[in-house]
């Protein structure tokens, strides 16, 4: 069995690839040849925390895999991330386990990647400005992932730390093209904005329709089973995409507050879910409509963007010689 460390699968994973990768994923899932059960989780009620399993079997990739991972959100603000995460991937034709990696890169990866796959599916195709709500690992990912699919000139980075965001944005200024500064507020993080990547934990939401301009992509993949990134409002307003109706319509663990809690208390439907990434790329479904159309990629994750992901790395360690090769007694 191939063993590879966080930072031979960060070494492996190229983002333009992983992109392209998962619009394949999400097609298969939404035409049905892909298999990716709603997750399951243990809580840690004394933590606020869980460990979720996330199984997924991709025949395009020739992956079956399963992710467990891990959202501990008192470990903000020491070394350990919110989110850890272990996959192990299966051979599909026996079973037989084959590979076991770090999914803490690729969780951060994938979702990042994720939203760069709707912006270049949603997003106009002049959108310069990105605000970054959040200053953590999604925060950073969203940035250079978003930036591989539109002209970014301007990334403005808020959170609620300020002296976390200043150093986010000085980071990003080096390896990025883009002038990136931290901004005082969420507020002005999304004024004039083209897209707004929200990748928080908030309880309360950071994206609010009265902040937003005319035209603007928002990505939102913050979890927080207490709270929500996103206000009534947009909801309402924005064309809202998904990559399952399935996964983001489901209980706890796997939906969403951001569209549940509007369903719950009337405001929209079901229906309001107007298409999930795979419909868009397949054209079942259209996309956005009008420049000043605002619209909204709401992820919970699923499996399949980690088995694609997974896919790339183990094929690229095979190709290069890395990782150790184990034999379980």
């Amino acid at each position: 069995m191939l063993v590879l460390g966080r930072s031979q699968v960060e070494a492996l994973l190229d983002m333009d690839t992983l992109i392209d990768a998962l619009a394949t994923a999400m097609t298969d899932l939404s035409e049905g040849r892909a298999s990716a059960p709603d997750r399951v989780a243990a809580q840690v009620a004394d933590r606020d925390g869980f460990l979720a399993a996330m199984p997924g079997y991709l025949p395009s990739a020739g992956v079956l895999m399963t992710k467990l991972v891990s959202l501990f959100p008192h470990n903000e603000g020491t070394q350990l991330p919110t989110h850890q995460a272990l996959i192990v991937a299966f051979d599909p034709d026996t079973g037989e386990p084959a590979a076991l990696l770090d999914g803490t890169a690729i969780t951060a990866a994938r979702t990042g990647a994720g939203s760069a796959l709707s912006a270049r599916l949603l997003a106009r195709e002049d959108a310069a400005v990105l605000a970054v709500l959040g200053t953590g690992v999604q925060a950073r990912s969203h940035a250079r992932a978003i930036c591989r699919v539109r002209p970014i000139r301007q990334i403005r980075v808020a959170g609620r730390n300020p002296a976390k965001a200043a150093a986010l944005a000085e980071e990003l200024s080096t390896v990025l093209e883009a002038d990136a500064r931290a901004v005082s507020g969420y507020a002005e993080a999304l004024d004039g904005a083209d897209i707004a990547a929200a990748t928080t934990h908030a309880v309360d939401p950071v994206i609010r329709r009265a902040w937003l301009t005319p035209g603007v992509h928002i990505t939102s993949v913050g979890y927080n089973p207490a709270g929500r990134e996103i206000d009534d409002a947009t909801i309402a307003e924005a064309l809202v995409c998904v990559e399952s109706r399935q996964a983001v319509l489901s209980p706890l663990f796997g939906g969403s507050n951001d569209l549940l809690a509007p369903i719950r208390d009337g405001l929209i439907t079901t229906e309001h879910v107007h298409a999930e990434l795979g419909e868009l790329i397949n054209g079942s479904k259209p996309g956005r409509t009008t420049p000043d159309q605002i619209t909204l990629y709401k992820s919970v994750g699923v499996a399949v963007q980690d088995a694609a992901a997974a896919a790339l790395v183990v094929a690229s360690a095979h190709e290069q010689s890395i990782g150790e090769e184990i034999t379980l007694p």
